[in-house]
């Protein structure tokens, strides 16, 4: 037996990472019928509709966009309109995304490299640092939300409420390994983070590496929904069994 068959799949992840890639594979998939969602989409070269699909698997057609919404905040689809020849309202289509065979959930993050920026961001004002690192945060998180969002001129018409927002924004974060999900709480809404993909750095510079965070988190819900002011009141970093994200 060869030293690759011999080796575990988890081999070389962390408890931390092995969870979060296991959360974010089961939330995108745990699913059977959006399992069958996702493979009816990938075999389909034009994309389809939640209406295709909906008819496809006798659903409801809100059932069936939920399945689409989850896979597409997982980074597994892609959205665009599809304009209709005859008046009406353009329809979302849906599109399988590239296919990464290597089965690597969620991606890796290099410790030595986030260590070594981080270590780089202490040189400057903790604020000056801080600051810069939630606009990286803020600037990625927006891109993320415009893959989520249809190929339009109009900027309202990927817009969810700040509920559904919210619940695309946990399931983006779990896609990236925060193990994250969307609940109610004390008359708020929150975003609940369980993991935290940085490992050690987020611990020895929680106030750079926690800054990105809190910036993906903001540009998401500005891309989504529009920009929002969410109180960040709980972290793992500084001892909490969670992060936690009010809006």
């Amino acid at each position: 037996m060869t030293e690759s068959a011999a080796k575990p799949r988890g081999a070389g992840l962390s408890a931390d990472e092995f969870s979060a890639a296991v959360s974010a594979v089961t939330s995108a998939f745990g699913d059977p019928t959006r399992r069958d969602i996702y493979l009816f989409v990938r075999a389909g070269a034009d994309g389809v509709t939640a209406a295709e699909v909906a008819e496809r698997f006798d659903l409801h057609p809100n059932v069936a966009r939920h399945h689409l919404e989850k896979l597409t905040a997982g980074g597994y689809l892609t959205v665009e309109l599809a304009r209709h020849e005859t008046a009406g309202r353009p329809s979302k289509r849906y599109r399988a995304g590239e296919l990464d065979t290597s089965l690597n959930f969620p991606p890796r993050r290099d410790d030595l490299l986030a260590t070594l920026l981080a270590r780089s961001l202490e040189l400057l004002d903790p604020d000056q640092a801080a600051t810069m690192a939630e606009e990286v945060g803020y600037d990625y998180g927006v891109a993320i939300a415009a893959r989520m969002t249809p190929d339009t001129d109009d900027p309202a018409a990927g817009h969810r409420s700040v509920r559904a927002a919210l619940a695309t924004v946990a399931d983006a974060l779990t896609a990236h390994g925060f193990a994250a999900h969307a609940e109610a709480s004390g008359g708020s809404l929150t975003i609940v983070s369980e993991q935290c993909p940085f490992g050690d750095a987020a611990k020895k510079y929680p106030h750079v590496v926690c800054s990105v965070d809190r910036g993906m988190i903001r540009g998401m819900l500005a891309g989504l929904y529009g920009e929002t002011r969410p109180l960040f009141t709980e972290s793992r970093p500084a001892g909490d069994d969670h992060c936690v994200a009010r809006v």
